[in-house]
């Protein structure tokens, strides 16, 4: 090893230790995939085993009330080998937990329990959660009081359970910005609710690695997808044919040292793959490879 070499390892060597990915090295991210995007035509079984045989480690599923329903995709979980990381509250946009109606707000609390039991059934570690929708008839104030005070009575049952509330930002005009979102998470003082963060939803008014280095460990899941915004016209991409500086993204999740899984949420199909097919999903593998590198 000559001096110049010895002096570049020496760099790589503390720029990791600084809690930074080297560029070209592979970001310790586990890879899921969102269980919507598996062809509906197929069985569970298969769906599950197509997303494992296209790469994906684990999977994140929505909201399943039927027991039978729960144990079908459990079972084939684990013949898979695909673990089931998180879970997607479904019930959050119909019935918002900051609702003036207190019989919608019931259904949304209703929503999230059966949620927290799927996740703990699975052996799932997260709830995605929207917290709240500002409209016409719910201030901002008031979206962000009501909502908070909803997410505090969940708490005991997340400690219970084991499961943790990550709070997703989504176009719902609420919370806005990453300072918003971290001083939201902060004024519950409970490890139990944290951040799940949407890579793609920021776009539209803001950058994704700014929100990730002030969330910071606060997040404790990653949405990728990818979004295209520029001379007003907006669209969902395939991964890395956005605005995504993905580069940037990679090197802002290397700094707050992040470790967990982030799963893809996608339609539509790039090169003209149809969307859900063994191929497609292929594809994006590749791709979510080529983001997790740096490249």
């Amino acid at each position: 090893m000559n001096r110049r070499t010895f002096l570049a390892a020496s760099a790589a060597t503390a720029w990791m230790g600084r809690g930074l990915s080297a560029a070209g090295a592979r970001l310790p991210i586990k890879k899921a995939v969102e269980f919507e995007m598996l062809p509906k035509s197929a069985s569970i079984a298969d769906r599950l085993q197509m997303a494992r045989d296209a790469g994906f480690e684990e999977i994140e599923c929505p909201t399943m009330p039927d027991q039978h329903e729960a144990e079908e995709v459990k079972k084939a979980a684990e013949k898979a080998g695909l673990r089931i990381h998180s879970v997607m509250n479904m019930a959050h946009w119909d019935y918002p937990l900051s609702s003036p109606d207190p019989a919608v707000v019931a259904k949304s609390v209703e929503g999230m329990h059966t949620s927290l039991h799927n996740a703990h059934f699975w052996g799932a570690d997260t709830v995605l959660l929207v917290p709240a929708v500002v409209n016409e008839q719910t201030t901002y104030r008031d979206a962000w009081t009501r909502s908070q005070e909803q997410i505090r009575k969940l708490i005991p049952m997340a400690q219970e359970l084991k499961v943790i509330i990550g709070i997703e930002e989504v176009w719902n005009k609420f919370l806005l910005s990453p300072l918003e979102m971290a001083r939201y998470i902060d004024e519950f003082k409970s490890p139990w609710i944290r951040s799940y963060f949407d890579v793609g939803n920021v776009v539209f008014y803001g950058y994704p690695q700014d929100w990730i280095r002030t969330l910071g460990k606060r997040i404790i899941k990653l949405h990728i997808k990818d979004f295209k915004y520029e001379n007003d016209m907006t669209k969902w991409t395939a991964l890395r044919e956005g605005s995504i500086n993905w580069p940037e993204v990679y090197k802002a999740l290397g700094e707050i040292g992040y470790k967990g899984s982030a799963t893809t949420e996608l339609d539509g199909a790039p090169n003209g793959y149809p969307g859900g097919d063994a191929a497609y999903l292929r594809e994006v593998n590749r791709r979510f490879d080529l983001i997790l590198t740096g490249a």
